[in-house]
């Protein structure tokens, strides 16, 4: 599943406010901002709207060890 480093940081890249992820995702902007802070719980099929949303504005995410920090990131699709 997608961290809420990796929400904040896809968000960032593509210049998306949380409103506008939010309603892509299907989501109240309230929920997506306490995601983002760590303060949530969210289901798994919350996270999967929200890493369609950013994945079909052009992220591609990337698991554990495919960055060179070796934990998980997010980079623009090429």
């Amino acid at each position: 599943m997608i961290t809420p480093e990796q929400i904040r940081g896809a968000r960032a890249m593509l210049g998306m406010t949380q409103a506008e992820l939010a309603k892509a995702a299907g989501i109240s902007t309230t929920g997506l901002n306490n995601i983002e802070r760590g303060s949530a719980d969210p289901k798994a099929s919350t996270l999967r709207s929200i890493q369609a949303a950013l994945e079909s504005s052009g992220v591609v995410f990337q698991a554990d060890g495919e960055m060179a920090s070796g934990g998980p990131g997010v980079r623009l699709r090429k």
